[in-house]
């Protein structure tokens, strides 16, 4: 799941439930099939609430019902077939003894809440989260749905709690409408919370445990207050080589492809690295319209690569009864919204790439939030990323470039890029 624009502003904070005095576990316990014992300790768990996103809560345009007939009755159809595939593979997960485990995913913080992000899938007894593997064996996972989750932040517990007059896609459990010390897992496995807690700028940790397993960990970057620019980059052909618009090479570098192939796009993170000199606090969030279930072959590409490290916001195309999936420009604005509401004085470097429609995407942001795009960097993709019959025929379908008031720039490599772009982010603004 993911957050709508306005779900987490600093005048919408996360409700703050009473919990002094609640006894809690440590995240540490876990009562697992390798006999680990548990350790009880007093503790003030951390509020926190779920989310409600564009695919929970959707604008009129978007929701299935307002949809042409053809297409209610096709999206209604895949719908219908992703149910049962889902319900026949937890079946035969449980009838091979498999039992849930959490993926966590490297999340973001302000200086008032924290976002969390994870998903919990059946998997076997010795399986271990964030294992690199295949697209296609990545795609195929399990999911666990209604899950009970134990989160802490830096070892302190969060208390989550239930809005039950939510608009979610699962129905709202009237039991869950209060306050307690576990999260539960939507029917795709998701888990999308907001935690308030006040942390220190840096990195900390987020532990995720279910029964049965060991804690696993993630990241947390907590973004300093008055932080003044902040970087927003696709991935797919913008620092990574995908060829997206290109749908057979696509799906097999999404799905086929070794992880451990994938091919950086020259210069970009030199160009990347180049920016975080210059801004040394600028946060960077990669923003993609991958699945999450590659979620650890991107961050893993990121790390090896060198680019800077950051959080990644992906998209959940699991088809959802109301909305079916978000398109990847509804993903795209949703998220870079939610990122300009939580950070009102950051000012952000948008870089993408002209090959799918991240220039329509990035002059819609520039114009709902006028100044607080300080540049736009596309990378131009050559016709034979595009398909190679197009570069025979001397045909490119690149996407036109965007009318803003902010300034663009345009190169085929990083290296192109950072020539043109870098002047200008040297200027004072």
């Amino acid at each position: 799941m993911v957050l709508t624009p306005n779900q987490t502003s600093r005048s919408n904070p996360a409700p703050h439930t009473g919990h002094g005095g609640v006894r809690s576990r440590r995240v540490g316990e876990v009562h697992d099939h390798d006999g680990a014992e548990a350790d009880d300790m007093a503790t003030v768990p951390i509020p926190a609430r779920r989310v409600v996103s564009t695919v929970d809560s959707a604008s009129a345009p978007e929701r299935m019902e307002n949809k042409p007939f053809a297409i209610r009755v096709a999206r209604r159809l895949v719908i219908d077939g992703f149910g049962l595939w889902a319900r026949f593979s937890r079946a035969l997960g449980r009838r091979l003894h498999w039992y849930p485990k959490v993926e966590p995913y490297v999340c973001y913080g302000t200086d008032d809440y924290a976002r969390l992000i994870c998903r919990t899938t059946f998997a076997p007894g010795h399986s271990r989260s964030g294992t690199l593997m295949r697209g296609l064996r990545a795609m195929l996972a399990v999911p666990a749905g209604g899950i009970h989750v134990r989160i802490a932040i830096d070892d302190v517990p969060i208390e989550t709690v239930q809005v039950g007059s939510s608009e979610i896609y699962d129905k709202v459990d009237r039991v869950r409408d209060r306050s307690g010390d576990y999260a539960i897992s939507d029917s795709s496995g998701y888990l999308d919370l907001v935690a308030e807690r006040r942390l220190e700028p840096g990195v900390h940790t987020v532990s995720y445990v279910v029964e049965g397993r060991h804690p696993v960990h993630a990241e947390l970057f907590v973004i300093a207050p008055g932080t003044p620019v902040g970087v927003i980059s696709d991935v797919d052909d913008t620092i990574m080589v995908t060829n997206a618009p290109s749908m057979v090479k696509a799906a097999y570098n999404l799905l086929l492809l070794n992880p451990k192939k994938r091919a950086s796009v020259p210069g970009m993170g030199v160009f990347f690295n180049r920016i975080a000199d210059q801004f040394p606090n600028a946060p960077f969030f990669y923003l993609s319209t991958s699945p999450w279930n590659v979620e650890r072959t991107i961050r893993t590409f990121i790390d090896d690569q060198g680019f800077p490290e950051g959080p990644l916001l992906l998209r959940d195309l699991d088809p959802r009864p109301k909305t079916f999936v978000p398109s990847g420009v509804q993903h795209k604005l949703e998220f870079a919204e939610q990122l300009m509401n939580d950070f009102p004085n950051m000012k952000f470097i948008l870089i993408g790439d002209d090959g799918q429609k991240d220039p329509i995407t990035y002059a819609t942001i520039a114009h709902r939030h006028p100044g607080r795009v300080l540049a736009i960097g596309l990378r131009q993709l050559s016709p034979r990323e595009f398909s190679p019959l197009a570069s025979l025929a001397g045909r490119t379908t690149v996407h036109p470039m965007p009318i803003t008031d902010a300034p663009v720039f345009t190169g085929a490599t990083g290296a192109n890029l950072m020539k043109t772009m870098m002047p200008f982010l040297k200027l004072p603004h």
